[in-house]
């Protein structure tokens, strides 16, 4: 387990009883929109509630979000829904700073997703950042996009990640916290004493007092208000290591991937606090440690043929679409558009698609896409440095058992695919309600091509990635 914060007593959350049945709100948080699950202290679903979250796109590389828009998510996805205590579970590294006296934030969100911050990345200590943070200088993470903020913009200022500007929220201004899982991605926590690293806190010039509160991820945070209904605060954990604590993956060796806007693959260490192999992350999970591997690409990208191009009307379209063609004809499709996560770490990657002919149609470059989503778990489970025996997958596109079989085949493991595919709701939902969490698996996949079938196609992937990459030779 890691160790108990610095100043602190270690939380005794573990050993909390409740007198009544828990009606826990579960807030799940994300880049497109906000989920809220209603949920029994049993982990049993009895409602639902959904609001889209608009992305802001000022400038090539930028993502943004409205800070108060995605307050405003909240309240429209929990409408209508009865509750006495709120679990928080969120995009993670997404930057908001906020003025204390006002409570309003100085500037639009800065998403996950955004590159603004990719020259300054090169410029930073990429050892020193794995060593002691366990991730590696790119803007994926908060303490860039923080360093922009405070550069742009002084006074009595606080920032946080989303959860903390939720809980700052429900509460009026009066808590200002964060969890160790949501900390650990900002790059300015030690990875083994999840506390501020001041020599991190100096290179990115951050003063504590504009920092939130480390607490734990099933520690009682307090009281506030949602709706006009007073409630408390409890359960709170970044997406992902709420999806491996929703998925029972409590274990070392035991492992997930969800999918979502990205991809998110996280295998669970147990105390092991050690710097990763290269290519790979060092998390704090919500009950111990995690390597992940984090691809920024691949729901994104279906919403970019939605949206951008316009060949499909709906996500859903694509499992139909990718099915009806034998193969792809060639046609390969790098999502590099937000650069390169996992194992690469390219911030100056474009997106590609190579292949193309007379021949290529709509479906031949929706089921290139879908493969990809594949192709790039794939490539994460492939750094780890003992594969799983299998993997359990989550989220949206689970949905999608085309997809779902490639992984199978990409990956020659078994799939196993959750009942409940909002496991990351559910798993800040166990949190809250202090108890651990095992979703039931709905559906197995099972590779359907041979091993060699399978190698080809990982070949034929491994040369596009290498020609989107601006340095295809690390």
């Amino acid at each position: 387990m890691p160790p108990t914060l610095p100043g602190r007593r270690r939380s005794r959350s573990s050993t909390l009883t409740f007198s009544a049945p828990l009606l826990i709100l579960a807030i799940d948080q994300g880049t497109t929109g906000t989920l809220c699950l209603l949920v029994d202290d049993e982990l049993r679903v009895h409602a639902r509630g959904y609001a889209d979250l608009p992305q802001h796109f000022p400038r090539a590389g930028w993502v943004e979000h409205d800070p108060e828009e995605i307050w405003a998510s909240v309240l429209a996805a929990a409408e209508g829904m009865t509750f006495d205590t709120v679990a928080i579970t969120n995009q993670r590294e997404t930057t908001i700073v906020w003025d204390r006296r006002t409570g309003e934030a100085v500037a639009p969100a800065i998403v996950w997703q955004d590159r603004r911050t990719a020259e300054r990345c090169r410029q930073l200590d990429a050892e020193l950042i794995r060593v002691k943070t366990g991730l590696v200088p790119d803007p994926y993470f908060s303490a860039t996009k923080l360093e922009w903020l405070l550069r742009e913009h002084s006074g009595d200022l606080a920032f946080g990640t989303v959860d903390s500007w939720l809980i700052w929220k429900l509460t009026g201004g009066q808590l200002h916290v964060t969890d160790t899982t949501n900390a650990s991605r900002t790059m300015l926590v030690d990875l083994k004493t999840l506390d501020w690293d001041d020599e991190l806190l100096a290179l990115f010039g951050v003063d504590r007092s504009v920092l939130p509160r480390i607490v734990r991820s099933s520690d009682e945070i307090g009281e506030g208000e949602l709706l006009g209904r007073t409630v408390r605060i409890r359960g709170v954990a970044g997406d992902q290591q709420a999806a491996l604590f929703g998925q029972g993956c409590h274990a070392p060796g035991e492992g997930k991937a969800t999918y979502g806007t990205g991809s998110f693959v996280l295998v669970h260490t147990g105390d092991d606090a050690g710097a990763p192999p290269h290519g790979l992350l060092r998390t704090a999970a919500a009950d111990g440690y995690a390597l992940e591997g984090a691809v920024l690409v691949s729901g994104a990208a279906v919403q970019w043929l939605r949206d951008g191009l316009g060949v499909i009307a709906e996500a859903a379209d694509t499992e139909q679409l990718a099915a009806g063609v034998a193969s792809t004809e060639g046609v390969h499709f790098v999502p590099a558009l937000s650069g390169l996560g996992s194992p690469w770490w390219d911030a100056g990657a474009r997106g590609m698609i190579t292949g193309l002919s007379l021949r290529t149609t709509r479906a031949h470059l929706v089921r290139a896409a879908l493969e990809a989503i594949a192709h790039q778990v794939a490539d994460v489970v492939d750094a780890l440095p003992q594969r799983p025996a299998a993997i359990r997958a989550d989220g949206g596109a689970t949905a999608n058992a085309f997809l779902m079989q490639a992984q199978a085949d990409f990956l020659q493991l078994p799939v196993e695919v959750a009942a409940e595919r909002e496991t990351t709701a559910l798993g800040a939902a166990a949190l809250a309600a202090g108890r651990g969490a095992s979703v039931p698996v709905g559906r197995v996949y099972e590779p359907a091509l041979s091993a060699d079938q399978a190698a080809a196609e990982r070949a034929a992937w491994a040369a596009a990635i290498a020609r989107a990459r601006t340095d295809p030779d690390l």
